[in-house]
């Protein structure tokens, strides 16, 4: 350490004061009570008091009155009055106050500091054939990076080649390794634990997921909440007015070391230290569980959360469909002929419920190769085609009508099928009905425990918002037990919903993508973004991004806020307390300067202790939670899902799989 760090080091204050102290009562021992002893005495108390008197003179250049100077006038007084033991007690306490807020903040701040160290140095690069290793920060967008068994990821990028591990929890806080592949997105920061990768620079410098999770933090630490701008506004008035007792209690009872051990003893230090400390320590182990939040003010607001709003596809759901029936409606057929009419319709159709009708018939080997005749796709209500000289409908009960197609078996299987939260869709060839087949989206598998582990964390009302049908809305909210549910809804009408339950009285939380969910998260009290690792503008805007693709984040989420903010509340508790016990004291109980200030310091070591509780890891509420009715099965029984069933029949297939690790935006039910 060099000369010039050690005299910037937090303990080296208390430390050479704490020194002269002790010396000080040394020489008084071995020599008697005479000037040796006091003159160390002094010296204690302008070496822990020097500091204090400059941060005094400074606020007032500034018309700031402090609580520095509350301890400034009242050493001097102490000095004055030859009391050098009180003044350098009292200076040396304040000081080891200081020190111990400072390194608290650093310890708090831990999670900045993880985050900053693991930033990569260097990157290997394809150059002109050859690998050349560069700085992080130089390479260009669009050069080729190797990732090594062991080394960290240098950028922001997309696997070309290879395939490996890569342990991303100082992204989204995830402990286990992500298998990555062709096509998979990589972050700086990052490590691999296996395999070798070329990736594709899409992102260096602070273009990058992890310089924007850092800057963030940054911000979001330094950011002050409510609570911390009234502790501003309250000790600009709270200061002048000890002053202002201290004057009255001195004039009136002619005790001028009375005054000055109430301007110490008053002095609020634990008060102070409180809020900041709580908050910097609940935002730092957000970070560290991949739980951003924008700052203290957005960590009071999550904490009195008592309404979440949900999107369903893509966020309770995995939005990838699945074919999950094929009713058979004519005797003359069998489950491959509807399935295979039905595919080959499909394969002209742009639609997004085509791709699994598709990757069905794939699965079960019906040939499906090449492109109808003639496809006329019918806006709303589905797609008409000509195979083989054919003509072919697939789609609604409003296009089977068009097509002079009705029948009342296929209207009695749609409404069941709809009703069990699937997209009904119904096959006709040649004006008659032959089939119905039906497709549903994937739910999660954490969507049910999610919902309990937020009723858990004190959300009274989880509703869902979604631009689906009611009896498919309803489905899903069943089987994950949704309180509310809205839909077939604009983004305008989600916006809606949000007011309405802002007009409740009600501190709202949406949580979204981002994309048409945009109007409700800016309304909302709290947005969410979800799985934002990948995407740089939710990270910057929402107010807490959840970095990891994982649902009981958010119960985490709120969660950690209401615990700091219990924590806050107890802290000013103990300060107030603390404060309030020694004014009494002073006033009517003869405690003196040097002992009340050892009550109030030890009173700042309870605030820092208590406030480090925040940093200590939880385990996840509803992790243990069993499985609910209706849950997720394995994705691989993807291929047994397909039931047959006849008009009457009332077995119906599972609706809901575990899903993919990709997701894409689709809606259960859309009209053509």
């Amino acid at each position: 350490m060099s000369k010039l760090s050690f005299l910037h080091h937090p303990w080296t204050v208390p430390g050479v004061s704490g020194t002269l102290i002790a010396a000080s009562f040394v020489v008084s021992r071995l020599a008697g009570a005479g000037w040796p002893g006091d003159a160390l005495m002094a010296a204690a108390a302008v070496v822990a008091g020097a500091p204090v008197l400059v941060k005094a003179a400074r606020a007032l250049l500034a018309r700031v009155v402090g609580i520095d100077l509350l301890v400034s006038i009242a050493v001097i007084g102490a000095m004055i009055l030859r009391n050098y033991w009180e003044a350098a007690a009292v200076t040396f306490l304040f000081a080891v106050g200081h020190a111990l807020e400072a390194a608290t903040l650093n310890k708090t701040r831990s999670a900045l500091a993880e985050l900053v160290a693991v930033a990569p140095d260097v990157a290997v690069v394809m150059r002109d054939g050859a690998q050349v290793e560069v700085p992080a920060g130089a390479v260009t967008p669009g050069e080729t990076v190797l990732v090594k068994n062991g080394s960290k990821v240098p950028v922001d990028g997309v696997v070309l080649a290879g395939a490996g591990a890569i342990d991303e929890a100082s992204i989204t806080g995830e402990s286990l390794p992500v298998e990555k592949v062709v096509g998979d997105t990589v972050f700086a920061g990052t490590v691999a634990t296996g395999g070798f990768l070329q990736v594709t620079a899409t992102g260096v410098g602070a273009d990058t997921t992890l310089a924007r999770i850092i800057h963030r933090v940054e911000e979001a630490q330094d950011a002050k909440a409510k609570a911390a701008r009234f502790m501003d506004r309250f000790s600009a008035w709270y200061t002048p007015a000890i002053m202002v007792l201290a004057v009255v209690v001195g004039l009136t009872t002619g005790n001028l070391v009375l005054a000055l051990t109430l301007l110490v003893i008053a002095c609020p230090g634990a008060l102070v230290i409180s809020i900041p400390v709580s908050i910097v320590a609940g935002i730092g182990r957000g970070a560290r569980e991949g739980i951003l939040i924008k700052g203290g003010e957005y960590l009071e607001t999550a904490a009195k959360i008592d309404a979440v709003a949900l999107d369903k596809t893509g966020t309770l759901t995995q939005g990838t469909p699945f074919l999950t029936d094929v009713v058979v409606l004519d005797d003359t057929l069998d489950q491959d002929d509807v399935l295979l009419v039905a595919a080959r319709a499909e394969a002209g159709s742009e639609h997004p419920l085509a791709r699994p009708v598709l990757d069905a018939a794939a699965e079960r080997g019906l040939g499906t190769v090449g492109l109808p005749e003639h496809t006329e796709p019918v806006p709303g209500k589905g797609i008409v085609a000509t195979l083989d000289g054919r003509r072919v409908a697939v789609g609604n009960l409003a296009l089977m009508s068009a097509e002079g197609a009705s029948s009342q078996a296929a209207r009695a299987t749609v409404e069941d099928l709809a009703a069990a939260g699937r997209t009904p869709l119904v096959v006709a060839r040649d004006g008659q009905v032959i089939g119905v087949i039906a497709v549903a989206d994937r739910i999660r598998e954490d969507a049910a425990r999610m919902v309990a582990a937020l009723h858990a964390a004190g959300v009274t009302t989880v509703v869902m918002l979604t631009g689906d049908v009611a009896p498919v809305a309803n489905a899903v909210a069943a089987q994950v037990g949704i309180d509310d549910v809205h839909a077939g809804l604009l983004p305008e009408d989600k916006l809606d919903v949000v007011t309405g339950l802002q007009r409740q009285g009600r501190t709202v939380a949406m949580v979204g993508d981002g994309v048409n969910d945009a109007p409700a998260l800016a309304v909302a009290d709290i947005g969410v973004a979800m799985g934002a690792a990948g995407t740089g503008v939710a990270i910057e805007t929402a107010d807490i991004a959840l970095m990891r693709d994982d649902l009981l984040a958010l119960p985490q989420a709120v969660s950690l806020a209401r615990r700091t903010v219990a924590v806050m509340r107890q802290n000013i508790a103990v300060a107030l307390g603390t404060v309030t016990l020694l004014m009494a004291g002073v006033l009517f109980g003869g405690v003196t300067m040097a002992v009340g200030m050892l009550v109030h310091e030890a009173s700042v070591l309870v605030v820092i202790l208590n406030a480090m509780r925040l940093l200590r890891r939880r385990p996840r509420r509803g992790a243990g939670a069993g499985q609910a009715a209706g849950s997720p099965r394995s994705a691989s029984a993807a291929g047994s899902r397909i039931a047959t069933r006849r008009p009457g029949s009332t077995s119906i297939s599972p609706s809901a799989a575990s899903a993919p690790s990709r997701r894409e935006k689709v809606s259960g039910v859309v009209p053509r």
